[in-house]
């Protein structure tokens, strides 16, 4: 019941924007970019943080307007940043620990802009690798890890910004094409072409991206450090052509195909051979 509930009131919304654009192109225009980058979960209260985090050094950083938490386990000077997904926090990581634990790694992790800790209300690629740009100018970590929203900004940040302290990534779960992620949300909401060009003409005029343009696959070309890309083939979220794309384009990379894990990858053998690929030189 909640479901279909649930469902009504997305198409509802959709109904509402497409009605908009028609009278009010530019109040459709904010609010299909509202929906598409404002999180509903994935906040957390300082007052009430997981385990994981309670255990870890909190350092609050601000950049600009924003502020966002790293968390830092204390290990040896390999370092290794975590950057979480959409609608998560840095929490999510907790599985994984054991296995980066045993080679000793000093671990770091940020909350994503309006994740966890962090400030705002709004998520968006741009200023979450930023984010990671600020723990690379601070930390210099050699190893950078990333699921979903927080892969494709990793890919982001190494073409944008080419960090030579990063000396591996990781890739789990990962998008590629922004495009596609408009359509998705497009055909979530039942959203008509014109407020798909309305957000296209949003994104040019805000952020001088152009959608079709913004993709893993063009951001993986330009990579010289070597990379593991894996996907789960029952993912729902993401679909595995995704990561295929960047995979194609990407020189220097292993590419490693799971089944029955979903989108969350959380898994003890694949973990382990993230422990191995780190470890060989």
């Amino acid at each position: 019941m909640n479901k279909i509930f649930t469902s009504l009131l997305v198409k509802t919304i959709g109904f509402y924007i497409n009605f908009l654009s028609f009278v009010f192109p530019e109040k459709a225009t904010l609010l299909a970019y509202k929906f598409f980058s404002e999180p509903r979960s994935g906040k957390l209260s300082p007052e009430a943080i997981p385990d994981i985090l309670k255990k870890a050094e909190i350092e609050i950083i601000k950049v600009e307007k924003q502020s966002f938490p790293i968390y830092k386990w204390k290990g040896n000077e390999t370092k290794v940043l975590l950057a979480h997904g959409w609608e998560s926090n840095a929490s999510r990581w907790e599985p994984l620990f054991p296995f980066l634990q045993k080679s000793g790694y000093t671990i770091l992790a940020l909350d994503a802009p309006a994740h966890g800790l962090s400030s705002g209300k709004e998520f968006n690629v741009l200023q979450y690798a930023h984010f990671i740009q600020t723990v690379f100018q601070k930390y210099e970590p050699q190893v950078l890890i990333g699921h979903s929203a927080g892969a494709l900004t990793g890919l982001y940040f190494q073409h944008h910004y080419k960090f030579a302290s990063l000396k591996k990534m990781v890739l789990l779960g990962s998008p590629s094409d922004l495009e596609i992620i408009i359509r998705n949300y497009a055909n979530l909401l039942g959203l008509n072409n014109r407020v798909i060009l309305l957000m296209h003409q949003y994104f040019m005029k805000r952020f001088n991206i152009n959608p079709i343009d913004f993709s893993g696959k063009i951001f993986a070309s330009s990579l010289s450090v070597p990379g593991m890309l894996s996907h789960d083939i029952d993912d729902n979220m993401v679909k595995i052509e995704e990561s295929k794309k960047i995979e194609s384009t990407w020189q220097n990379v292993q590419f490693i195909e799971t089944k029955g894990l979903g989108h969350s990858m959380h898994d003890p053998t694949l973990y382990e051979q993230i422990e191995k690929f780190l470890l060989t030189a």
